[in-house]
């Protein structure tokens, strides 16, 4: 299995500059925006930011706060599974502090009828636990009645500068046979995402590949989130995305659409891992949502 080709890309992207869309890449560029979902940090005016801003057929994730908990995942996650969003709340190893925490997780998941999760390492916290990372936890979902239709992991295309390359895709190899499927960090470089899923294929990995993009994010709220993550959790944070950080203070600022444009055309492929996008909203939900539907009108 491999990735499309470069020259398959560029000429698409070539037809997209000279020459009107094809029925064909209007189907794939209008799916891409429909089945787009969004990732939100559980603050406390989360709730209702969700509810005024996004329609009820956006996919959502909670992201595990290492400032605010475990539990207050679980909870935002059930709030909106009670609006009618689609929501898979993170857990994290780092979070989850033993099986019995993680049977509780489950059960009220199961009562709010959840049926996706996203598991996670988690960056370490004060919370003593008895999983060490992701795999552990992965493992001790598995153990139980845990009745989720999709689990989803995370991916690390730009590697991890505290982790080889190779240890990190042994790992992802490790994981996919308890998973459903894959979100990436987030990504800039299209070449990087098509080599990076073109590895995993070479290893025996099948799961879909959802890329990780921010959304239409104002600096100013870039900012102001990661404050709020807390002094220690913004440190890290912006130490692991120095790369997204600075390229919102770049003349023009980031525009997501580059990056969409130039995967699009893999999500139709066959043999392709790529199937979607994952966008990091950063809790900045209305204009997120309303360049989501500039593409959409546009491509209607």
């Amino acid at each position: 299995m491999s990735s499309p080709s470069a020259t398959t890309k560029e000429r698409w992207l070539m037809s997209d500059r000279s020459a009107p869309a094809t029925k064909q890449q209007h189907a794939a560029r209008r799916r891409v925006f429909q089945d787009l979902g969004y990732e939100v940090i559980p603050f406390k005016k989360t709730e209702s930011e969700v509810l005024a801003h996004v329609p009820s057929d956006v996919r959502l994730t909670v992201t595990a706060s290492p400032a605010k908990g475990q539990d207050a995942t679980v909870d935002l996650a059930v709030a909106l599974a009670g609006h009618g969003y689609r929501v898979a709340p993170h857990l994290s190893a780092q979070q989850v502090r033993d099986r019995v925490h993680l049977a509780d997780v489950v059960a009220a998941c199961r009562e709010a009828g959840i049926a996706d999760v996203f598991v996670v390492g988690g960056d370490r916290t004060d919370t003593p636990t008895q999983f060490t990372d992701a795999l552990a936890l992965l493992r001790a979902l598995h153990e139980l009645d845990h009745g989720f239709t999709g689990i989803g992991i995370g991916g690390h295309p730009e590697g991890h500068p505290a982790v080889s390359d190779e240890v990190l895709l042994q790992a992802l190899v490790d994981k996919a046979a308890l998973a459903t499927s894959i979100t990436t960090q987030i990504v800039f470089d299209p070449r990087v995402i098509t080599a990076w899923a073109r590895r995993l294929a070479d290893r025996g990995v099948s799961l879909p590949v959802h890329v990780g993009v921010p959304g239409a994010v104002s600096r100013t709220k870039l900012v102001r989130v990661s404050a709020g993550l807390g002094l220690g959790q913004s440190a890290k944070f912006l130490s692991k995305q120095q790369n997204m950080f600075w390229r919102f203070f770049t003349p023009g600022g980031y525009n997501p659409d580059k990056l969409v444009k130039a995967l699009s055309p893999s999500v139709e492929q066959r043999d392709s891992l790529i199937d979607g996008f994952h966008v990091f909203t950063f809790n900045d939900l209305g204009p997120t949502e309303a360049w989501r539907r500039r593409h959409l009108d546009r491509i209607a």
